[in-house]
């Protein structure tokens, strides 16, 4: 271990660490073979009755079975039918992970598959310029409305293409309009092909539908202007758009007026709570035909300090937490398990690395950016990085060192891709250093540039969701062993988003998620110069150029314009295994370039349970890439 990171590896060695180590997670469950398949539904397992949680026996309702589609769709659970009851204590920063989303599509357990959810069925045009869709019988919202066609329109027609509420449309919108074939059945069509549009509904496609019926009165398209603005104004919005997207957040006290279609809905909001009951019209039923949720009731504190949520985890105040957990949290956690009141899942992120080292190609220091365009330089830094160590310190040795590359569930991933170029080797990366002409000419131990003049790196990052801040502090350490003067500033996240959207960061970092098959072949962002935004930075003006055909931002060099054709390709083709071979170039193009830096990934995610809660595997992946939960189908967690 080298001098320079002896003491941050004592200081983490001052935590029982042992308890992570020595205590055993249970043994792998088999994950039920239904959630790899195509949900069955009630009349295909003989199913004919149903039955609904007590909570429901005093509201007046229709029967169950009027309540439920024509044909409920069965999840099987992971330990058996559960039991009706409960309130499931968690936090708001938990929103989109529990309870989950529901979508017209869904995404497998094996995080390859598109499956029925909403929807029975879909088909794509051979051309790829269509997506048909066709929902299921009966399915209503949680005001008891039928679910139509005319929901999905009104988000896509009247909001995504309405340019007051969207004034920049996103490349998946563009050239595409929705239309209606009966109240079952509608369609996309674009003008040219997306083939994976329907990757993105599987993913996002609970954000791609709203009731229509609950929120024509505040779009202008169907209430006179001058009363809506008076009834946003009531409500104290600047525009009926900011209503829209706060409502539908449960951001509002409003919230709780709108129905939805997940397995609860908001009926309070507090400056403090939100508060849910289980939707009386949810459509999944489990084998023996008892509606779900199984749990009745969700209270979801707002909390914002993850310090307070970790704390609050490990002394057995929340049944779920594990959106705001750190790797580093896990042996206070463990500590917290002893008083049984809580177990300690550990579970892995998808991240194909959890810091991505991002050098900003397009920075106003040209004599900087230039540097970074020199490939001996980029391996410099990439081998002088000691992920070993930085693996044990950080992850107790439970993460994997790689590089930003496809999950290994991909068909797009080879293991050299992951690889390449992670060795720690600082005799090498300061010769090339050397051969740069970076050489230390005033014996402070630190390189300049060719010319004598000083080269210092500000990082700016948030400190947010993987366990950025101690790997940057290991890498200015390994990075300043070969000479390079890193300097490191956290900001917040209004600062990252507006530094990093005008190019002014000289590098950043993120996590690297949208790495499976569902997402990388839709935005490549990490490898090619097709996307920009707070959490990428490499190369802004690259990606203006391409997406304003040329109107905006600079050329790249060719390398970069290859890379965007290739992207384009893979997005707009048909065939399959021809989208493989595409993305498989465009990888191994990094692994070879190196156009950003990964340090460790499929890292140790704490997922901290209430011990009497059941359902949720023992071991599983954490992502926004499979939606963190939806895979495991919340709606089936009980209390024992």
């Amino acid at each position: 271990m080298s001098s320079s990171t002896s003491l941050i590896f004592k200081r983490m060695c001052t935590l029982p660490v042992a308890i992570l180590v020595c205590n055993s997670i249970a043994d792998e469950q088999a994950l039920p073979r239904a959630w790899f398949e195509p949900l069955k539904t009630a009349s295909q397992i003989g199913l004919t009755e149903f039955s609904q949680s007590p909570l429901l026996d005093t509201w007046d309702l229709p029967s169950v079975v009027k309540r439920l589609p024509d044909d409920p769709v069965v999840v099987t659970p992971l330990e058996g039918n559960g039991r009706y009851g409960g309130t499931m204590r968690t936090t708001t920063n938990e929103w989109l992970t529990y309870p989950n989303r529901e979508a017209p599509l869904t995404i497998a357990a094996d995080m390859r598959t598109i499956l029925p959810n909403l929807a029975e069925s879909w088909e794509v045009s051979p051309d790829g310029r269509r997506l048909m869709l066709t929902l299921r019988q009966g399915i209503k919202w949680s005001d008891g409305v039928p679910l139509t066609s005319d929901d999905y329109l009104f988000l896509f027609n009247d909001l995504w293409l309405n340019e007051e509420y969207a004034p920049v449309q996103s490349r998946l919108v563009r050239g595409g309009q929705a239309f209606k074939v009966d109240d079952r059945t509608f369609y996309y069509e674009f003008d040219e092909p997306k083939p994976l549009f329907v990757n993105y509904l599987a993913h996002y496609g609970d954000f791609m539908v709203l009731p229509k019926h609950f929120y024509r009165g505040f779009h202008p398209t169907y209430t006179d202007r001058e009363v809506l603005n008076g009834k946003i104004s009531d409500l104290g919005f600047i525009s009926w758009m900011t209503f829209i997207d706060a409502c539908r957040r449960e951001l509002i006290e409003e919230s709780a007026n709108e129905p939805t279609l997940e397995a609860f809905k908001v009926v309070e909001r507090t400056p403090t709570i939100i508060r849910f009951e289980r939707n009386p019209y949810y459509f999944k039923v489990d084998p023996s035909g008892q509606q779900l949720p199984y749990i009745d009731r969700v209270e979801s504190r707002i909390i914002d300090s993850k310090e307070v949520i970790a704390a609050m985890a490990a002394t057995g105040q929340l049944d779920f937490s594990a959106f705001e957990l750190k790797t580093q949290d896990i042996p206070l956690l463990k500590q917290g398990e002893r008083n049984k009141a809580i177990r300690v899942l550990i579970w892995n992120r998808l991240h194909s690395s959890d810091v991505v080292i991002e050098p900003n190609y397009n920075h106003k220091d040209k004599k900087l950016s230039a540097l970074y365009w020199e490939r001996g330089f980029r391996e410099a830094l990439s081998i002088a990085i000691n992920r070993h160590e930085m693996n044990e310190i950080i992850y107790f040795g439970r993460g994997t060192p790689r590089q930003v590359t496809a999950h290994p569930t991909s068909s797009m991933f080879e293991p050299r891709f992951a690889t390449a170029y992670t060795g720690y080797d600082p005799s090498r990366a300061r010769d090339l250093l050397d051969e740069l002409g970076l050489k230390d000419v005033d014996d402070d131990g630190l390189r300049e540039y060719p010319d004598g003049s000083s080269l210092t790196i500000t990082l700016e990052f948030v400190d947010w969701e993987t366990p950025k801040g101690i790997t940057l502090e290991l890498v200015s350490l390994y990075w300043r062993e070969v000479g390079i003067d890193l300097r490191l500033k956290v900001v917040d996240r209004a600062l990252q988003r507006a530094r990093a959207q005008t190019s002014e960061m000289q590098m950043t970092v993120w996590h690297a998620d949208r790495v499976t098959e569902i997402l990388l072949p839709l935005s490549p962002a990490w490898w090619v110069p097709v996307h920009s935004g707070w959490d990428n930075t490499l190369w802004n003006d690259w990606v203006n150029w391409h997406l304003t055909d040329g109107r905006l931002g600079a050329e790249p060099p060719p390398v970069m314009r290859q890379l965007q054709q290739w992207a384009e390709e893979m997005f707009a083709t048909v065939d399959g295994q021809r989208r493989i071979k595409l993305g498989k170039k465009i990888l191994a193009s990094h692994a070879d370039n190196l156009w950003n830096i990964g340090t460790v990934g499929l890292a140790p995610q704490p997922v901290v349970i209430a011990r009497t809660l059941r359902g949720i595997p023992d071991k599983g992946i954490w992502g926004w890439d499979n939606r963190w939960t939806l895979t495991y189908h919340p709606a089936t967690w009980f209390f024992d």
